[in-house]
This record gives C-alpha cells, sequence and structure tokens, in this order.
C-alpha cells in the first residue's frame, strides 16, 4: 500500500471512529497512516508465521482490526527508521489476544468486542472452532467483516464444527439457491445456520417461494449486498407476524416497488402505521398490499384535525362530538403526529381500517384547504413568546412532545405546557410508564388535559400509585377519568395513611358511611380532621399520633 493509500485509510478510519480512536500520541501525526498501515501487515506476519494461520485468514484479520492494531501501537515508543522492528520484537515477547484482533475483524464494533470474548481463552491454539466456523464461510462467499452480523445473532452457529457448516450450506443449495443467494440469505436469517432442521426447512421454503416461485430472483443483482438487503426488507414482515405464503405472494406481484426502496424506508413506515396502535400483522399486511405507500410523505406535511377527519368520510355531525370531548387534540399538526392523534381521538382504528380497506390514497392525496386553515391565533401568540423566551429550545422540546402525543396547536395545549416540567425525554418515559399501567391512550391524554402536574413526577412514583390504587384501594383504572388528580397527591405521606386509618375506622365498626377515594384524599388537612371528629371524638387523637410517628420519615 503506498503511503497516499495509507494516509487516505487512516482519515477515513479517524472519521468514522473519531471519538473511540486511541490517542497515538507516541506518533507524529505524519507518520500515523505508515504506521497503522505497517502493523497491520506485521500482525498477518505474525498471525501467519509465529500463529500458523493460513495467510488469507491472517491477512483478513489485520487488516480488519484497525481499533486493535492502533490501541497495540499506541503503547509503543515511535522511531520511523525502526518502528517495525521494534513492533516485531514486542510480540516476541508481548503476544496478542487473538481473538480480539478476531472479532472485531468481522465486523464487530470494538466497544463490544469484550462482551463477545471467549473467557480465559488467548490463542487460536486453545480453540480454534470459532475460526474454522469463519474460514468456512468465507470460503463459501460470505464477506469477512460481515460474519459479526451471524456471530451476534446467532453465536451458537460458530460453535459448530465445520462439517456441520458445511452440510447446512450444502442444504441450502439443494433446495435451488446459489452461493451469493445462500449468503445473503443467511446473513438476513441467522438460524438457517444456527437453528434446528424442522425450522430450517420452513424458512427455505418459504424462501423458494418468494425467490424461485415468484420470480424476484430474476430481479434482484448478482451481488450479496443486494441479497441481503432484500432479505432484511423480508424479515421485516415475518418479524410483524405476517403469514409467509402471503409474503411472497403479494412481493411477487410489486416486485418493483419493493426492490426500489431501502430496508430504512420500510422500517419507517412500519413504525409509523404500528403507532396507530393496531395488530403489527395488520400493518405487515397493509404494506405488502399496498406498496406504493412506500413512496407517502407521512413525516413533514401540516394537516388539520378536522380537515383530515372529513377528508376520511367523517361528516359533520360526526365530528360534533368528538370536537366537543377532544377539543386539545384539534387544530394543527403534523402527518408524522397523526397515529397519535387518531389514538388520543380514539379514532386509530377506524382510521387506520379506512386505510387498510383501500383508501390509503387518501393520505397521499391530502392538503390544506387554504393556507390559513384551521389556524388558532392564541396558540400563535403564545408561539411567538416561547420563541423569544429565555428558554425557547427547552420550552418547544416539551411542546414537541404534546404535539408528538396527540395534542394540536391550540391554545389549551399551551395551557397544559405550562404546568409541565422536565425534558422531552423525561416526559416521553412518564408517559410510557403510565401506558404500561393498562391505561388506555385516549384517557391518558384526557387525564394529562385535566391534571398536567401529574406528569412532573419520576416513572416509578407514578407507577407505585396506580398499583396502590387499583391493588390496596382495589379501584379500576377507569376511576382516574373520574378523579386525575388522585395521581398528584403524595403516596406515602397522604394517600396511604389516609386510606389505612379509614379502612381501620371501617374495619372496627367506627365509621358507618362510605366516603369515595377522591373525598379521603383530596380534602384539606382541617377538614379531614373535622370528619374523623365528626365520625369519632377519639379519631383526631389516634390520627395525630400515628401522624408524629411517621412525620419524621416524611419524604417530598
Amino acid at each position: 500500500m503506498h503511503l497516499r493509500q495509507a494516509q487516505s485509510l487512516y482519515k477515513t478510519f479517524f472519521s468514522r471512529h473519531i471519538s473511540s480512536l486511541p490517542k497515538l500520541a507516541k506518533i507524529p501525526s505524519r507518520y500515523r497512516p505508515q504506521a497503522i498501515q505497517q502493523a497491520q501487515q506485521i500482525i498477518t506476519d505474525y498471525l501467519h508465521s509465529t500463529r500458523s494461520l493460513p495467510y488469507t485468514y491472517a491477512e483478513h484479520i489485520g487488516k480488519n482490526s484497525l481499533y486493535s492494531v492502533s490501541n497495540l501501537i499506541a503503547k509503543l515508543d515511535f522511531a520511523a527508521p525502526s518502528f517495525a522492528t521494534s513492533l516485531r520484537k514486542f510480540l516476541r515477547y508481548h503476544p496478542i489476544n487473538e481473538f480480539e484482533f478476531f472479532l472485531e475483524s468481522i465486523g464487530i464494533d470494538h466497544d463490544e468486542v469484550s462482551i463477545f470474548l471467549p473467557s480465559n481463552k488467548f490463542f487460536f491454539s486453545e480453540d480454534r472452532t470459532m475460526l474454522n466456523v469463519a474460514c468456512v464461510l468465507n470460503s463459501f462467499g460470505f464477506p469477512w467483516n460481515k460474519l459479526g452480523k451471524l456471530y451476534k445473532e446467532e453465536i451458537s452457529i460458530f460453535r459448530k464444527s465445520s462439517e456441520d457448516i458445511t452440510s447446512r450450506l450444502s442444504a441450502c443449495k439443494n433446495r435451488g439457491f446459489n452461493n451469493i443467494m445462500v449468503t445473503g440469505i443467511s446473513l438476513a436469517f441467522p438460524r438457517l445456520l444456527g437453528g434446528d432442521g424442522d425450522e430450517i426447512d420452513s424458512l427455505l421454503d418459504h424462501l423458494k417461494r418468494v425467490f424461485v416461485d415468484c420470480d424476484l430472483a430474476s430481479c434482484v443483482d448478482s451481488n450479496v449486498n443486494v441479497w441481503y438487503e432484500i432479505c432484511r426488507k423480508i424479515r421485516v414482515f415475518y418479524n410483524l407476524g405476517c403469514e409467509k405464503g402471503e409474503i411472497g405472494d403479494l412481493m411477487g406481484k410489486s416486485k418493483d416497488r419493493f426492490l426500489k426502496y431501502p430496508e430504512d424506508v420500510l422500517v419507517q413506515k412500519v413504525e409509523y402505521f404500528c403507532r396507530f396502535g393496531v395488530k403489527k400483522e395488520n400493518v405487515g399486511l397493509l404494506l405488502l398490499q399496498s406498496p406504493e405507500i412506500l413512496s407517502f410523505d407521512l413525516e413533514t406535511p401540516v394537516i388539520s384535525i378536522m380537515g383530515i377527519l372529513k377528508h376520511f368520510g367523517l361528516n359533520d355531525e360526526e365530528l360534533k362530538p368528538v370536537a366537543q370531548n377532544y377539543p386539545y387534540i384539534f387544530g394543527r399538526n403534523k402527518m408524522v403526529n397523526l397515529p397519535h392523534s387518531m389514538r388520543a381521538l380514539n379514532l386509530h382504528q377506524w382510521f387506520f381500517d379506512r386505510i387498510k380497506n383501500g383508501n390509503h390514497n387518501l393520505l397521499a392525496n391530502y392538503a390544506l384547504d387554504d393556507p390559513d386553515e384551521d389556524i388558532d391565533k392564541e396558540f400563535k401568540e403564545s408561539l411567538n413568546k416561547i420563541q423569544s423566551s429565555r428558554t425557547p429550545f427547552y420550552t418547544m422540546n416539551k411542546l414537541n412532545f404534546l404535539h408528538g402525543i396527540g395534542f394540536g396547536q391550540n391554545i389549551l395545549t399551551i395551557k397544559v405546557l405550562e404546568h409541565m416540567h422536565g425534558t422531552s425525554s423525561e416526559l416521553q418515559d412518564r408517559f410510557d410508564c403510565l401506558l404500561g399501567t393498562g391505561i388506555k391512550f385516549s384517557k391518558l391524554c384526557m387525564i394529562i388535559r385535566l391534571a398536567p402536574k401529574i406528569m412532573n413526577q419520576k416513572p416509578e412514583t407514578l407507577e407505585q400509585k396506580v398499583n396502590f390504587l387499583c391493588q390496596e384501594m382495589d379501584a379500576s383504572l377507569d376511576y382516574l377519568n373520574v378523579f386525575p388528580a388522585f395521581l398528584c397527591f403524595d403516596l406515602d405521606n397522604r394517600i396511604k395513611p389516609r386510606y389505612r386509618f379509614h379502612k381501620w375506622l371501617t374495619e372496627n365498626g367506627l365509621c358507618a358511611r362510605e366516603y369515595s377515594i377522591a373525598s379521603i384524599v383530596a380534602t384539606s388537612e382541617k377538614n379531614f380532621v373535622a370528619r374523623l371528629h365528626g365520625i369519632h371524638p377519639a379519631a383526631p387523637k389516634h390520627w395525630f399520633e400515628c401522624f408524629l410517628d411517621r412525620k419524621p420519615n416524611r419524604s417530598h
């Protein structure tokens, strides 16, 4: 390798790994590319001559372990004329961990290498299994630096014998696939080489139907990377739970579209429609039946919630109660937030069914009727104030969180925003925590609208309050619709002691009347004590004794 090529290689490596590149402070910057190139060759020679690895595989390891090589030479004092000699001498007395260099060379990020290193093993001579498997796969046609994909997803592959791997590769070829096809398929579906016989047979049957029977193979270039990418797209549908027969048939009918768009576009659309909260297999079926959706811009267009509901078929009579019940969702928003807007309106299933049942083009041909449609002037004024405030970035991130869960561009959203504290990621964690307790999406948005301060607490605190409500108080989550402020009160110093004291009074026959949770928790301390006196003259004394006992442990 010429010096100019070495410099180019070093610049590429440095630009990709600038945050984790070992400091080569002992090597002048002008010599670093040359030093790395020399070190790679020395490592190759060391693995071949000293450690008896076939030269081809020694070279693969030396050339594809740039971080490990750089980390090694960073320890040495540098002198240009004697650098190569010094490194060779160093290796005589300080042998490298061969597994570390190997794992990096097959494509595992160096930061993750330590996770996969065999314990108490340093040399291939201690266990050649994984190296032998890598050699067999590479000889078959697997790119050396992509073997890490197999290793990370199906490590059992590298614990098998070379004969077993060879047998599995042959079985794949016997189904009508060539080496390039088998390589691409295996990289996308590592269980082909690591799973059991029945699973392998089933997967190969389905893939044969897609590639051979549906003639998708004729549209794919004879290139491992291309085969890997198309297989990754198929895997997206498998992971959604789609029927494998349907995948082959429907992809076969729209081969060009599925080949045209990269995997990340497909994944983006999958994630978008999954946000409607519908079954994943229905999302997969929608995209298989209507692949033109892959070309839709579902991120940037501005929408009117009222306008798009009309566009999808709701009439004025149907819209009236929706707008009355969920005014904080209406106004403008972005298309990217549409799924959560529909969930916040509890119309997500209806809306998705409209798309799935042949109306998907309504998404593509929707547009605002005029530039001023559905603009909330008060919201616009508040937005201007935010932009000129001391913390516009922080506040806008919180506002974007609210839009992201379905709240519209309206003054009601601004009023909710004024009571919420925390970063957008903290707010999202709290929201997700409450969703995880079983609260319905639309109900949770309404609870936030009525009692926005609940979003100012840690997720574990919110979860503890919901658990206490449902488990010890034996109440339904629906009670939060009636009394959302329940989640604002202190659990240990308000909710628990008051509820348990009332329960003690009832169990001991001192209180015949049943009080609501809201009445127990939300009543002021003065009125609460007065009520206790009305229940029994001695009750306040007992309450204060209990209160004084727990006061030193009080936490806020």
